[in-house]
């Protein structure tokens, strides 16, 4: 599978002469050709078949994607290390009732979407923990996806197998220092859109399926869904997370 830029498409085409190519459903392993967006896509629209996506790089950063090369990809193949991403499960309610489902491999993040900041209540669990933040938005990410968005956020890189998520506040202005939180993976995050008629909020699952005017999103883990993705042996998400950490 390639997104549809000329490098990722040029790259499937000799890929396929010299390897074949079946329909996904039929595959032992997914070859995704593309940068970590089209990634992100290929894993949303292959989980339903608990088949693992290995990954070349033929976009630009490729933090989730393994370098390309046309040569011995079966022998990657066979060597490949697996990780095991499970997702997160976003709940968006709008004024009128109406209710968005969707999941998240990254972070489901709430922006502010009008020229005021976002004012929000959280709670954790059914316990109110915040009264009142006042930012331009907040956001739940997975160990996965706590270098993206997360972490331009200045939230915390967290490491692949930690059963925490990440909860980070965007430019906070009340309570001006504060950061965010670590959370146990099991634990619901609900945000609770305050004035949201005169402060909306739209909400999103990894910068898609996006929602706007809402007055609640409800976060929590769904490891009902496990997402495997291969690495080559030395470079998975676990040393790529803590290489991170040192440029």
């Amino acid at each position: 599978m390639a997104s549809e830029t000329e490098v990722a498409q040029d790259a499937r085409e000799k890929l396929s002469r010299r390897y074949g190519e079946v329909a996904p459903e039929n595959a032992n392993v997914i070859v995704a050709l593309g940068g970590d967006g089209f990634m992100l896509q290929t894993l949303h629209g292959t989980q339903h078949l608990d088949t693992p996506v290995y990954g070349m790089n033929c976009g630009t950063v490729g933090f989730m994607m393994n370098e390309f090369s046309l040569d011995g990809l079966i022998d990657r193949l066979q060597v490949a290390a697996e990780e095991v991403i499970v997702p997160l499960a976003m709940r968006a309610i709008t004024p009128d009732g109406d209710v968005h489902d969707a999941l998240a491999l990254n972070e489901v993040s709430l922006l502010r979407a009008g020229p005021q900041v976002a004012k929000l209540r959280i709670s954790v669990d059914g316990r109110v923990r915040m009264e009142e933040l006042v930012a331009d938005g907040a956001l739940v990410s997975t160990p996965a996806g706590s270098t993206a968005y997360n972490y331009s956020s200045h939230g915390p890189i967290i490491p692949i197998g930690s059963d925490v998520l990440a909860l980070t506040a965007m430019s906070a202005f009340r309570p001006r220092r504060w950061r965010g939180a670590l959370l146990p993976s099991s634990a619901e995050v609900r945000f609770d859109v305050l004035q949201h008629e005169k402060r909306p909020v739209m909400a999103e699952a990894d910068s898609r399926s996006a929602v706007r005017n809402v007055v609640a999103v409800i976060i929590r883990s769904e490891p009902a869904i496990r997402h495997r993705i291969l690495f080559d042996p030395g470079h998975g998400l676990e040393e790529r997370l803590i290489r991170e950490q040192f440029v």
